[in-house]
């Protein structure tokens, strides 16, 4: 790691960096790993949270105080709880030695607030960005639940789809890598927007809750009440080398013409706006905006709007999706091991192909791997626009 340039953490707004440090090990050292990376988050959170309590302002958290000092709750999944205690509650003991707290947490499966309680408020403060550091570090460990996303289950596009896939392995199917597996199941096509780790079910209703507050802040506005107007032609590939190909999508892009009576009607003095930004708009504020409460960690600027119709993850597992996979412990997505395959002759040969018409009518809260009795992702809550 480049001591000039440290892993940042964001978390409510604030930004950390992430200290480096060494580790040694010697031959009769414990030889559990779990164990291992909790103490090393646990020793890299305490260097940082030295330096972060003397420069964070004491109003950062709602601390209450009591007849027995002072109180600060701290929201978090059980899931979560474990790397909070650690083996042997070695990591809790250590918090509360080290900011002189006393911190309860709910036992394993209970859902509930984690309490630090100390006779200092600095005590409390240090304890509680301490906490929050290693929840949002071990957060990031966890695989992707859920994803904000449209569905494209118009019939035509799933029958148009079938042609295409018909199509390709009538054609290419001798190029190295092409074949049946390969294909994304045509009631899965979807536009994400942003992946998701939910780990309770409050965290689900919290989403559902911030959506619907996107629906009523801009979404009603950017729509004017009605589907937005898409079509699904052309396809692209992910990476750099036609050659090389893991995934390979279908581009989403308003229909010409489309809302130009929102457009008129809003922005009359403002530049003019093309009808195509509409749906890049609304899906790029929604995304900033759980960026912003830090349901989504920040990765890009920007949602890249794509359709994904053949990946390679799903030659070895069906129901894998996307690109997002797992993270390593310093939060990098890594991929799976994959078999690309030739896609030149399909981006040749199928370089404009229409799959059809879109009127994109409401965004779900997904689940990964999961399927509804329509064969659709199952959808834990949804906003209609019309």
């Amino acid at each position: 790691m480049d001591v000039l340039r440290p892993q940042l953490l964001r978390i409510e707004g604030r930004i950390y960096r992430k200290n480096p440090i060494q580790e040694q090990t010697c031959q009769h050292e414990e030889d559990d790993e779990d164990f291992y990376e909790d103490q090393k988050e646990y020793r890299s959170t305490m260097l940082q949270g030295s330096m972060e309590c003397t420069e964070e302002p004491c109003d950062a958290y709602v601390v209450v105080q009591t007849q027995q000092g002072f109180q600060c709750t701290v929201s978090a999944p059980s899931l979560l709880y474990k790397h909070i205690v650690g083996k042997r509650g070695d990591t809790k003991k250590k918090l509360e030695m080290e900011t002189k707290t006393s911190i309860s947490i709910p036992k394993p499966g209970h859902e509930g607030d984690i309490v630090i309680t100390g006779q200092h408020r600095s005590g409390v403060i240090s304890a509680r960005t301490r906490i929050d550091v290693l929840l949002h570090t071990f957060r990031r460990k966890q695989p992707f639940t859920h994803f904000l996303a449209f569905f494209l289950n118009e019939a035509e596009v799933q029958e148009r789809f079938l042609k295409f896939q018909e199509e390709v392995l009538e054609k290419c199917s001798m190029d190295r890598g092409v074949d049946g597996s390969i294909f994304q199941k045509p009631k899965k096509l979807h536009l994400t927007i942003g992946m998701l780790v939910l780990l309770s079910e409050q965290e689900i209703q919290q989403t559902c809750e911030m959506l619907q507050q996107c629906k009523e802040e801009f979404i009603e506005d950017i729509c004017g009440g009605q589907p937005l107007e898409a079509e699904m032609a052309g396809i692209e590939y992910m990476n750099d080398d036609p050659g090389m190909v893991d995934v390979l999508y279908a581009k989403v892009h308003m229909k010409d013409g489309s809302n130009r009576f929102w457009l008129l009607r809003v922005l009359p003095l403002s530049p003019p706006v093309s009808s195509e930004n509409l749906l890049q708009e609304l899906a790029d504020r929604v995304l900033e905006r759980f960026q912003s409460s830090g349901l989504i960690v920040k990765e890009w600027n920007s949602v890249k709007l794509h359709a994904t119709v053949m990946n390679t993850l799903f030659r070895k597992d069906p129901n894998a999706e996307g690109r997002y996979n797992f993270y390593t412990p310093d939060g990098k997505c890594i991929f799976k091991e994959r078999e690309s395959f030739d896609g030149r002759n399909i981006l040749k040969l199928f370089e404009n192909f229409y799959f059809g018409a879109l009127k994109l009518n409401s965004i779900h809260v997904s689940q990964r791997f999961t399927a509804d009795s329509f064969g659709n992702y199952a959808s834990c809550g949804q906003i209609d626009f019309s």
